[in-house]
């Protein structure tokens, strides 16, 4: 019991840590904390335990027609894996982009998205992974597979999916229909071949013990590329404030002080801390949570026009920030 438990320990609590980082990467426009733990919850569950039965169901498919184990642990890891994992796991940014529009704005929201999703199927897996090497070997196995899962492969997946969201984010900010639609394909493409060679090359050892090392090189360097998009996203961000809120500015809904902070992320946090010890830490949250909001509808509006009430939402961000502003740290 004590083992399971810190299986399901090791499993769900460094996911709910990683989902934390990615959620305080997304520095100027936080997406609705439900929808993060809806979209976590589906990749724990829906993901994670429609992967296993399809996943099984192939395996013994392959097992039955070759007779080789062998082969079936490869075509399941290579094949099987990859694209009904990143399927089951871009369902979940899919209905968010369908359903949730309004709150799908741009490529970081993507990158949120799939990367929570692809945590909680991590949360699940990892569990699975852990209790099975304290099975196998007992608590030096499932220290072991701490290890591996959770530091060396912890954010493998969340990687993986991205490219799903990126996709998905590009054909949502663009007016091209032929780019609207070959950028999630090739979004979800991307996921499954990145995911399909980090199980090739943790399946087949071409080069021995050198195999591992590429692997982790590539899986980190895949790692470092998300990061670098992640703080590119952030810049774009910062710069749409900087344009569309300018005028807000000009027009008295917001003090020159509140737009120069509104343009930091830094500054922004220095707000959030001192509205703590002045009792305006709400007012402050939803203040610069707005300016984020108003800055991306003002952007959809300048490239798509008047999208799903774009004019009329600009106008209730405006109304909002008025009222905010007095009570606002700036």
């Amino acid at each position: 019991m004590v083992a399971l438990l810190a299986a399901l320990f090791f499993g769900f609590v460094p996911c709910f840590f990683f989902a934390y980082i990615l959620y305080w990467l997304d520095r100027y426009e936080k997406e609705p904390k439900l929808l993060l733990g809806a979209v976590f919850l589906w990749g724990a569950v829906v993901a994670a335990g429609g992967s296993y039965v399809l996943n099984t169901l192939f395996g013994i498919t392959v097992f039955s027609l070759t007779g080789s184990e062998g082969l079936a642990d490869v075509a399941g890891s290579t094949l099987s894996a990859p694209f009904v994992e990143e399927t089951l796991k871009g369902l979940a940014v899919l209905i968010v982009f369908l359903i949730f529009r309004k709150e799908f704005d741009s490529i970081l929201d993507g990158i949120v998205y799939a990367g929570i999703a692809a945590l909680g199927f991590a949360a699940t897996e990892n569990s699975i992974y852990i209790w099975r090497g304290y099975v196998s070997d007992g608590w030096s196995g499932l220290a072991l597979l701490v290890f591996i899962r959770v530091i060396l492969v912890g954010w493998q997946h969340p990687v993986y999916t991205a490219f799903t969201g990126i996709g998905l984010a590009i054909a949502r900010t663009n007016r091209n229909g032929f780019i609207k639609f070959l950028a999630p394909l090739t979004g979800w493409g991307l996921a499954m071949f990145t995911h399909s060679m980090h199980n090739f090359l943790a399946t087949v050892p071409l080069l021995g013990e050198l195999t591992c090392l590429l692997g982790s090189f590539l899986d980190w360097t895949g790692v470092l590329f998300m990061l670098l998009i992640i703080i590119w996203a952030n810049w774009l961000e910062q710069k749409n404030i900087r344009l569309h809120l300018r005028e807000e500015a000009q027009m008295g809904i917001i003090t020159p002080a509140q737009y120069r902070t509104a343009c930091s992320a830094w500054a922004q946090s220095f707000a959030w801390l001192s509205a703590l010890f002045s009792g305006k830490f709400m007012a402050t949250g939803r203040f610069y949570q707005i300016i984020g909001e108003l800055a991306h509808k003002k952007e959809q509006f300048h490239k798509h026009g008047e999208e799903e009430g774009n004019s009329l939402l600009i106008q209730k961000y405006r109304q909002e920030l008025a009222t905010l502003s007095p009570r606002a740290q700036d």
